[in-house]
């Protein structure tokens, strides 16, 4: 197939493009900033509608994989941009989609689509929805439009709710949950960490190879055998930056983490615990391989390098 994959610069697009490349697939990797990867790669700005409708012109794809995004912490920070980039570029990128015959199109939602009235342990694929930040606002509205364009163009639109992704090779900027990929960092270097949530704060993440299989999985899916046109629930694990720091400290005793809450933590406590993902499961085979000792001992010896 050939396919485009927008802001293949982020935590995501950076193990995404090597993945579909290693399937055989024609990869061209798109970004704001320059890219090196070994395949074809383009500079975009998504929001450039005219520019995205002539690459999609010119390059034909098969499928796209929109990662494009302003994360939770940097829309609130700058909400209009953040509103602009994470929907109207979206939804102008899916009717672009229809115009020049895309056949699949992933699009990366996240757990910020709930809100404080969303049930917080085993939330549901289908739960009251209430989002209190910009991001969350924005990947709610486009889950709407996904489905849309599914019942409406019979676009073959697909996508997940991610949990905070934790892997290396990026240091993520902008999220909520970035915490649990610093803290790593920090803890090599300088074996100290100032954590921007307070120490019992549990959310559900995904080890960054398992979220690659989820989007490969879910994209080789069958068609006829997926119900859900908004983003499906994908639980991995689940754990608080104090449980991280406990089983960092087995590795490095001397390591210190201390906390100073900021808007962040209003955000984490809106958002769930942990994710009913049975539709996954049931739909798609989905079944997560890292619980919190494997992520942790992945992680270390990929920063094995720093010590």
């Amino acid at each position: 197939m050939r396919i485009l994959v927008t802001g293949a610069g982020g935590q995501i697009g950076l193990a995404l493009v090597p993945a579909l490349q290693a399937q055989g697939h024609e990869v061209l990797a798109t970004d704001i900033q320059p890219l090196a990867f070994s395949g074809p790669t383009q500079c975009l700005d998504v929001t450039n509608v005219p520019a995205v409708r002539a690459l999609l012109e010119s390059w034909r794809p098969d499928a796209v994989y929109h990662l494009a995004a302003f994360l939770s912490a940097r829309s609130e920070k700058e909400p209009r941009a953040g509103w602009r980039l994470n929907f109207e570029a979206f939804w102008e990128l899916l009717e672009a989609c229809v115009t020049y015959g895309v056949k699949q199109v992933f699009w990366a939602s996240s757990i910020a689509a709930f809100g404080p009235h969303t049930p917080r342990h085993h939330t549901p694929q289908y739960a009251p929805m209430d989002p209190i930040g910009l991001y969350g606002i924005a990947k709610l509205t486009a889950e709407r439009l996904s489905e849309y364009f599914f019942l409406h163009y019979s676009l073959d639109v697909r996508s997940l709710r991610f949990p905070g992704v934790v892997g290396p090779g990026h240091l993520p900027q902008g999220g909520t949950t970035d915490f649990a990929v610093h803290m790593f960092y920090a803890a090599k270097k300088e074996k100290r960490y100032c954590c921007y949530l307070l120490p019992h704060t549990r959310l559900p993440m995904i080890y960054l190879s398992d979220a690659i299989r989820a989007i490969l999985e879910l994209m080789e899916a069958p068609a006829e055998r997926l119900t859900v046109r908004s983003a499906y629930n994908i639980q991995g694990l689940s754990f608080s930056p104090a449980e991280l720091v406990a089983h960092i400290q087995r590795r490095v005793p001397d390591f210190v983490c201390t906390y100073e809450p900021d808007f962040r933590q209003r955000l984490a406590e809106s958002w769930p615990e942990s994710l009913d993902d049975s539709y996954a499961r049931r739909e798609w085979g989905w079944q997560p391989h890292y619980d919190l000792p494997a992520l942790v001992e992945s992680m270390w010896q990929a920063l094995e390098p720093l010590s």
